[in-house]
């Protein structure tokens, strides 16, 4: 009998498919109140930089606020590994010039290399192979661009093959099983002395002679250098959040016969682009289907967008059976383009951070890791100043004015407008909804056995209002991307703090809870 998909979790965080013998990670309970190096996030980026540093004899404490791997945004991937990156090569040219969007591929192709060194040099099972990536052009409208993108990818180095389709087919991408391969990174970093400790929410990263990371416990923890490796950087107020935008994007598994699917990577050329992939499993294979982004916090739809998805691919691939999987991920879109890695702006040299993925996560997490353990290290890269997140470009204006009028529109429209909702007897159980109680505006979720759980609405990152996520079951900012489970605590930055709960006793009481001017 085919089971009921699994909403919201992905298939590298199911237990079902992780392999006798996966290796445990060994985490420790006790903090240390002094290291030379302080990661902050156990994803992909924060992992590779501890492992690098830590073998190059680094002393590196892993600090991450969940209470096991791939919980966060690593976990929810796809877990594509290619130079082919999302945003088209015709665009990095007209940003970068050529000789960058040449350094960007090659860049990308390294971290595939890594990762596959890394793979073989402590023996991870996690079906590392490479294998070709297809990029097709589905309709006859893209035909032209497919034409400039074919044109643009071969003075980037690509030696693609044109196929009927018409596709490119670019040979030595690769695809591995991330959540097995998560566990055996976490187990080499701390096999070799490395410390990883769970559970450990920091709020603040400070830098410069008296470095120190502090915890939401109130610990407070020396460190020579820190690294912020949390999807998007919480230790910066404003800079970096006018660089990018945060996206919602949407992924459905389907259960098929073992080696029914070609091993390959394919992404389309629609708007939003499909991107599509197997995973091997133990008596079973899985095919994952991507697409339908949006601006997180800005729709509340995703069991449409899921039917899209679904719709989509079964048009597409006869071989496709049960629905196993339903999960969605979040990305931060660079306004250029590019990742941001390396010194953090405005801010002492020995504070860094890894962001800005663009849907290219696994392989710009890594890079991260090679480039951030070499400027540790004071070691030459040659691709610090095209990941600088200190950059700026002219030729990216546009895109950075348009996103943060978007944010301008958010704030403002959100507080004019009022509740979605006039009565809390109208959200229906599992459902949440913004009501507006007098001057204040309210966050109310209705849990299945009815009970009603209250939170100011207000974003505790600049104080926008937060949005209801029906398929994550949590309140998304429109503005910047802050997401909090439903109880209010932080899913995800650039918030620090937790949405404050409302008592029951105080829901009608009025009081304004309007945003103070910040600097």
């Amino acid at each position: 009998m085919p089971r009921t998909p699994q909403e919201s979790t992905s298939v590298w965080q199911d237990a079902t498919l992780l392999r006798e013998g996966d290796p445990t990670v060994s985490a420790s309970r006790e903090l240390l109140a002094d290291t030379q190096i302080c990661v902050i996030g156990a994803g992909i980026a924060g992992l590779t930089t501890a492992y690098l540093l830590q073998r190059s004899g680094g002393h590196v404490q892993v600090l991450d606020a969940a209470s096991g791997l791939c919980a966060g945004e690593t976990g929810r991937t796809t877990a594509h590994l290619s130079c082919v990156l999302d945003d088209d090569f015709c665009e990095l040219e007209r940003l970068f010039e050529p000789a960058g969007a040449r350094l960007a591929a090659s860049s990308h192709a390294a971290a595939i290399d890594c990762i596959e060194a890394i793979v073989q040099a402590e023996g991870i099972q996690c079906d590392f192979e490479r294998v070709d990536g297809l990029l097709v052009a589905a309709e006859p409208d893209q035909r032209a661009r497919f034409e400039k993108e074919t044109d643009a990818m071969r003075r980037a180095g690509f030696t693609a093959i044109l196929i009927d389709g018409p596709a490119l087919r670019f040979p030595r991408q690769a695809a591995f099983h991330v959540g097995r391969y998560m566990h055996g990174l976490a187990r080499a970093f701390t096999d070799r002395g490395g410390h990883l400790v769970f559970d450990a929410r920091a709020v603040e990263a400070k830098g410069g002679s008296n470095a120190h990371v502090r915890l939401d416990s109130g610990a407070r923890l020396g460190a020579q250098h820190i690294v912020v490796a949390t999807n998007t950087p919480f230790n910066d107020r404003v800079t970096m959040h006018t660089k990018q935008a945060a996206y919602r994007t949407y992924v459905v598994g389907f259960q098929v016969p073992k080696d029914s699917f070609p091993a390959a990577l394919l992404w389309d050329m629609a708007e939003p682009y499909h991107y599509v992939r197997r995973v091997r499993g133990v008596d079973h294979d899985v095919v994952i289907v991507g697409g339908e982004d949006h601006k997180t916090g800005q729709a509340d739809d995703a069991a449409e967008r899921y039917q899209r998805l679904e719709r989509w691919a079964r048009a597409r691939f006869s071989v496709l059976g049960a629905t196993r999987y339903r999960w969605s991920g979040q990305l931060m879109e660079p306004v250029d383009a590019l990742g941001f890695i390396g010194r953090n702006p405005r801010d002492d040299e020995n504070v860094y951070i890894v962001t800005g993925d663009s849907g290219d996560g696994m392989t710009h997490g890594t890079i991260g890791g090679m480039l951030i353990s070499d400027l540790v290290a004071r070691r030459v890269n040659p691709w610090e100043r095209l990941y600088d997140p200190a950059r700026k470009s002219v030729r990216a204006a546009g895109t950075y004015l348009a996103e943060n009028a978007n944010f301008v529109e958010h704030m403002v429209r959100d507080w004019v407008k009022g509740g979605e909702v006039h009565d809390r007897a109208d959200i229906a159980p599992g459902e949440g909804a913004i009501l507006r109680d007098g001057l204040s505006t309210h966050a109310v979720y209705r849990d299945p056995a009815g009970e009603l759980h209250e939170l100011s609405a207000v974003c505790t990152h600049l104080g926008c209002l937060v949005q209801w996520n029906s398929g994550e079951k949590s309140w998304d900012c429109p503005c910047h991307g802050s997401r909090f489970a439903i109880d209010g605590a932080v899913l995800n930055g650039p918030a620090r703090s937790p949405l404050r709960a409302i008592e029951p006793a105080t829901a009608s009481t009025s009081g304004s809870e309007r945003p103070q001017p910040r600097a």
